[in-house]
């Protein structure tokens, strides 16, 4: 049980219910849910926005083959990847808002973020650290040497 929670339902609904719900959340970019359920679709749908962001025709299947219309696809091909060019994760938010009145489940939105009429604003994405030019395998093991702590010689115990 290390993929997703179980949400209390047979193996071809929940999935089926899964990739409706994102592709809900693709077309409408904020829906109501469950708590529990948000969170098992943010990780699927930030994992939808990685592959708009791929753009090549396998991660087009791949995202065919789990959301639902092809204008849900073309609107993760284009205009969500266009918008995430410049961030590496994060792409939704969950907003927790109410206890539903029949079952007092907890109610979450789950939107994604940087866009018109958002609930709450986003914070800038942080910048990637820039990327350091691989050392030769002399150089490394030399500096690991260097930072090393001297090794310690056993001694017999004298009687």
């Amino acid at each position: 049980m290390t993929k997703f929670r179980k949400l209390n339902r047979p193996t071809g609904h929940r999935i089926s219910m899964l990739r409706t719900m994102v592709s809900q959340l693709v077309k409408h970019e904020r829906i109501e849910t469950t708590v529990a359920k948000a969170k098992e679709i943010r990780r699927l749908a930030d994992n939808m926005v990685q592959l708009g962001k791929e753009g090549s025709l396998c991660a087009a299947r791949r995202a065919a083959a789990f959301v639902r219309g092809d204008d849900v696809i073309h609107k993760l091909f284009t205009e969500l990847a266009y918008r995430y060019k410049d961030r590496t994760g994060g792409y939704t938010r969950l907003l927790r808002t109410r206890i539903r009145v029949g079952d007092a489940a907890p109610m979450a939105y789950i939107e994604f973020i940087d866009r018109e009429n958002e609930l709450r604003q986003s914070k800038p994405p942080t910048p990637q650290p820039p990327q350091k030019a691989p050392l030769d395998p002399w150089t490394r093991s030399r500096l690991q040497k260097q930072f090393a702590p001297p090794k310690e010689e056993k001694s017999e115990p004298e009687i």
